[in-house]
């Protein structure tokens, strides 16, 4: 069986960082932000829900209006609860299919997550991994990363789950501060679902 790691935090805390050095040591990682918009794009059941909430101008000869469904997201705060509403449930579909596609050949694979935790996806991993980073240092680097504006960031950051919410519903911790190496945390992870792969499998958290 095939243990899944949920691997989150939130923006600028370095996610795609351990999920580069999780696939360098034989990891597969599924990333949820790429796959997300790979279903928006081109599913039809999704296609068909967002004409339903949205309206039919929403796909255009076929395919996805994307800026229509930008100022739909961005008109009011509500409007993304609803468009998750039909995204996530697809996501983790997708998920599911692709984890089981490993049985036999992999022991661990991993999804990488913002949101593991509001979306609900942490039903579906068997271990929450965390990266914490400060916030100065989150800040710093969505700004480089995005061109974002310090304001943007933090407003960002401020429509997230806590990083002390999300500590506590986390199994491991991996600081990403600057300082603090981060090869040796992810050795230490992968040591500890070595040891504990046969209660991971067959204890849900």
């Amino acid at each position: 069986m095939v243990t899944k790691i949920g691997l989150t935090g939130g923006i600028g805390s370095g996610k795609s960082v351990v999920s580069r050095l999780l696939r360098i040591m034989g990891i597969p990682v599924y990333d949820s932000d790429t796959e997300a918009k790979r279903i928006i794009a081109t599913d039809h059941t999704v296609h068909r829900q967002l004409s339903e909430l949205i309206g039919q101008d929403i796909l255009r000869n076929g395919e996805l209006n994307r800026s229509l469904l930008a100022s739909y997201l961005f008109a009011k705060p509500n409007h993304a609860e609803g468009v998750n509403r039909i995204v996530h449930p697809r996501v983790k579909e997708d998920f599911i299919r692709w984890a089981s596609s490993y049985e036999g050949e992999k022991t661990v694979v991993a999804m990488e997550a913002a949101i593991l935790l509001e979306a609900g996806f942490k039903s579906e991993v068997d271990f929450v991994v965390m990266v914490y980073a400060p916030p100065e240092a989150r800040i710093a680097r969505a700004m480089k990363r995005d061109g974002l504006s310090r304001e943007q960031v933090v407003a960002r950051i401020d429509s997230q789950m806590c990083d002390e919410l999300k500590r506590k519903q986390a199994d491991f911790v991996i600081t990403n501060d600057g300082e603090t190496p981060l090869i040796p945390q992810v050795l230490e992870l992968i040591s500890l679902l070595s040891e504990n792969n046969h209660y991971l499998c067959s204890a849900k958290k």
